[in-house]
């Protein structure tokens, strides 16, 4: 067998997840798309091991490594991915990311809001006091 058709493939599938984690919206479609890729790095190492003959089968070993690695990243992914979309009501990539902007700006803007409304309270306290002041004088 040619080195060539799994190497090929594999570029064909490293390219479509690429293209899944840019261009897709859905963060359950990301995650997916990063599964894709990688396989497609699993196929080049097992491809290469074979092409090569390796006596320790390396590259069988490391396709193990990456397989057990992907299966706990893809578990804690989707518990993230359902917890935000819990709190949230959107698992949409670019929504997530303009609330968390839209939050801290709101939050920017209650904090200042909160220090005008107390500034106005302080300033109204000392127009009360020089008031009283006088009632108590008369």
């Amino acid at each position: 067998m040619h080195l060539a058709y799994p190497a090929v493939l594999a570029a064909l599938l490293f390219c479509t997840g690429l293209y899944g984690v840019l261009a897709r919206r859905n963060a359950i479609l990301v995650l997916m798309s990063v599964e894709l890729m990688l396989n497609a790095v699993n196929l080049n190492l097992v491809a290469f091991d074979v092409w090569l003959r390796d006596t320790l089968h390396a590259g069988q070993a490391l396709t193990l490594f990456v397989i057990a690695v992907a299966a706990a990243e893809i578990g804690i992914g989707l518990a993230i991915v359902l917890m935000v979309y819990r709190d949230r009501g959107t698992s949409d990539v670019d929504r997530l990311r303009d609330s968390v902007e839209s939050d801290a700006t709101d939050a920017a803007a209650a904090e200042s809001v909160a220090a005008e409304a107390e500034a106005e309270t302080e300033a109204a306290a000392r127009a009360k006091a020089p008031a009283k002041k006088a009632e108590a004088t008369a």
